[in-house]
């Protein structure tokens, strides 16, 4: 089947790269990092190794993933291949890339970079918003980049970790800081097509990880919606793993596999589960492919990026994390980026789902055509993916 994205191809041809530059073992981070790293700080990737062709740009790009590894075939991955297809679009060198070991070590390995002079900072996954926002600020003749980011900017441009005062704008206050979203919406209405037409019972499922996660909420409006565009009379069934604990909500596999075997068995007939839950929904999708029932993936590819969902994943919806952050460091170059929050979506080819690999032949012959139709919906404004209460809200 044709596959839809410029973000998997711009994956596909970096993945070798990104795992050839990436190491298991522990090194200093970044390259020759100041003491305020700590020496055994990061597994990282060889820093600034030439790319083939010649240098024409004297931007320094350095990279902050969140914790794992930098071919995770996830979060990571996609966004720092994402920043050496944006190096390479510029002629600049290869982005130095660092991941921490444990959360205690954003604030300083980030630092690290400032430190050494770096022109373009990318800090990768929410969990780096704070971390980012503080130092873009204090440091405001450097370029930052946030992948996912959003966080609570009060009126002095400061970050509140309380949310008592978010009334603060990026652009504004912190006019060198890209915070990159992305219409979770969209992704999760196509996923919803996906859902209703392989759906032989008529009863799809979603679990979300935290219920006050904005994004979690979209995707699975956006899914709901999906679904009823092709059957109306489909039923949508909803559960969250937690109110607010994000380490049980996204961080639990074992967890997350009791919790969709509950959620499969209170709700007969189910036979399509779209997980939005990180590792937890990880847990999700593995009962699901043990109780015979298709499961849906999140964010990125999880055919190619949890290999243990070939079994049952029909497709994944995804933020094109490669795309936004190799356009905004050639916007970054040409002096055109936008700063403070810049949305990725159907009309910037931010969004899109995965092919559909094996379980084409669960869907009907025409679904790639359906699937092409309600992203260009989705582009014009012609295909609404948001109830009218507006996306995110738990009310609709």
């Amino acid at each position: 089947m044709r596959i839809r994205s410029t973000g998997l191809t711009l994956f596909a041809g970096l993945s070798i790269l990104v795992a050839a530059c990436s190491s298991s073992t522990a090194s200093t981070a970044p390259s020759t990092a100041p003491t305020s790293a700590p020496s055994s700080a990061a597994t990282a990737a060889p820093t600034e190794t030439p790319t083939e062709a010649p240098v024409t740009s004297d931007l320094r790009i350095g990279v902050v993933t969140d914790v794992g590894a930098v071919n995770d075939k996830n979060f990571n991955q996609y966004s720092y291949a994402g920043a050496v297809a944006g190096a390479r679009a510029i002629g600049a060198k290869t982005p130095s890339v660092v991941v921490p070991v444990d959360p205690s070590q954003y604030d300083a390995l980030v630092q690290a970079y400032v430190d050494q002079g770096f022109d373009v900072i990318i800090g990768v996954g929410f969990n780096l918003a704070n971390p980012v926002a503080v130092a873009a600020k204090a440091n405001p003749d450097i370029e930052f980049i946030g992948v996912d980011h959003d966080p609570c900017i009060n009126a002095a441009g400061d970050v509140d970790t309380t949310f008592a005062d978010c009334s603060g704008v990026i652009a504004d206050l912190i006019p060198n800081y890209v915070a990159l979203n992305y219409a979770e919406d969209q992704p999760g209405y196509l996923a919803g097509i996906v859902a209703a037409k392989a759906s032989k019972s008529g009863i799809i499922g979603a679990v979300g990880g935290v219920e006050i996660c904005a994004p979690c909420v979209r995707y699975i409006q956006g899914y709901e919606l999906g679904a009823k565009s092709v059957n109306p009379d489909i039923q949508v069934k909803t559960a969250w793993v937690s109110a607010s604990d994000f380490v049980k909500g996204f961080f639990d596999q074992a967890g997350g596999k009791s919790f969709g075997e509950n959620f499969i068995a209170l709700n007969p007939g189910i036979d399509v589960v779209f997980q939005v839950a990180g590792s937890t929904g990880n847990g999700v999708i593995d009962a699901a492919c043990e109780g015979g029932i298709n499961a849906i993936g999140v964010d990125v590819d999880q055919y190619q990026s949890y290999p243990a969902s070939q079994a049952c994943i029909l497709t994944s919806a995804e933020k094109h994390l490669a795309v936004s952050v190799a356009d905004t460091i050639e916007q970054i170059a040409a002096g055109t980026v936008q700063h403070g929050k810049v949305f990725y979506n159907a009309a910037n080819d931010g969004i899109g789902v995965s092919p559909f690999y094996e379980a084409a032949s669960k869907l009907p012959a025409d679904i790639q055509t359906e699937i092409d139709a309600a992203l260009a919906g989705l582009a014009d404004g012609s295909v609404v993916s948001c109830p009218p209460v507006g996306c995110g809200s738990l009310n609709p």
